[in-house]
């Protein structure tokens, strides 16, 4: 079968894999749409140890069961999934918080990903997809629930209704594109995306109908916000967020560009900063986001961006350089 493959950092080839093997329990799907994450994009250039060359990547996927050795999946269903494999019996299985399984595995980590025509996986990481919810919509569901989990933690914090804050988000990725949409269906009016690229900015604006800005250029008003997510994860976006974050407000740190940087303790702790870590999502989220999905809540997805898998070195190489507006491009395996 045909796959794409990181080789070396910053280069990313079409290869031929093996068909992959069916083993109990699992399902082979073939992949119908897959996404190209940030977090490839990290492995791509070389920055994620736990990705290595010769590994294909891609954990946001969408497809049809092909082969299947479980009672949970007929052949043919349409599907996506949660590519973290979990154990299900750990203590924050058990407490429905899988994301944190202290035994997880990861699709496109740890065994072969997406980025190809076929890929296996356990049969309960399944999610069935509804009729009416295309495959190239379905493909958005991972990243669509991590803006979902990261907001449903955020407003448990928030001293008031979301739909009353001042919020602004940094970064104008797909995870900060699908927050936006999603505090958009939720009634928040008072929304800023601060993102570098111009592209984004305008696309942003386009589909989102929210205030943009460049934070390079544009000065942002010191405690000027109740909200703040940063799903970029560098120190320059972090120190921003506590620079504009309010006296009492909820600053949810998603991106992980960076590892480490030195933050300004004094105001978190005299201001009564709420500082939120988030990763990934639960089970029950990707659910929920399939449902969202389903009902138009991130609205019409035009601003999402398709290629064929063939195209995928260079979708990585205009990713890489800038040249793409969209904040989401699927590859198309067939």
């Amino acid at each position: 079968m045909k796959a794409l493959v990181y080789t070396q950092p910053n280069e990313m080839q079409i290869l031929d894999r093996p068909f992959p093997s069916l083993q109990k329990d699992e399902v082979v799907l073939k992949i119908e749409s897959v996404g190209i994450c940030g977090s490839d994009m990290h492995a791509f250039h070389g920055h994620d140890p736990r990705r290595k060359p010769g590994l294909v990547l891609g954990h946001e996927f969408a497809g049809t069961v092909e082969e299947v050795e479980s009672p949970l999946f007929l052949k043919g269903q349409r599907v996506t999934g949660n590519p973290l494999i979990t154990c299900g019996y750990c203590e924050y299985c058990l407490q429905g918080r899988n994301n944190l399984c202290a035994n997880r595995s990861m699709v496109g980590m740890t065994r072969p990903g997406a980025f190809a025509q076929y890929m296996s996986i356990p049969a309960n990481s399944l999610i069935a997809i509804p009729d009416n919810l295309s495959l190239d919509a379905a493909a958005l569901t991972e990243p669509g629930a991590t803006a979902v989990h990261a907001i449903n933690l955020s407003m448990r914090a928030l001293q008031r209704p979301i739909q009353e804050c001042k919020v602004l988000i940094l970064g104008g990725g797909a995870i900060g594109m699908l927050s936006a949409l999603l505090l958009k269906h939720y009634g928040v009016d008072d929304l800023t995306v601060a993102e570098v690229n111009p592209l984004r900015r305008d696309a942003i604006e386009k589909h989102v109908s929210c205030k943009t800005i460049n934070p390079i250029q544009d000065k942002v008003a010191e405690n000027a916000y109740e909200f703040v997510m940063d799903c970029v994860g560098a120190a320059t976006t972090r120190n921003m967020a506590l620079n504009v974050i309010k006296p009492g407000g909820v600053f949810m740190h998603v991106g992980l560009q960076d590892w480490a940087s030195e933050i300004d303790m004094r105001k978190l702790t005299l201001a009564e900063i709420t500082l939120l870590g988030t990763y990934t999502y639960s089970t029950v989220d990707l659910k929920a986001t399939v449902d969202l999905l389903a009902r138009n809540a991130f609205g019409d997805l035009s601003w999402v961006e398709r290629r064929s898998l063939d195209e995928g070195p260079e979708a990585f190489s205009d990713l890489h350089a800038g040249r793409i507006a969209a904040a989401k491009v699927l590859l198309k395996p067939f």
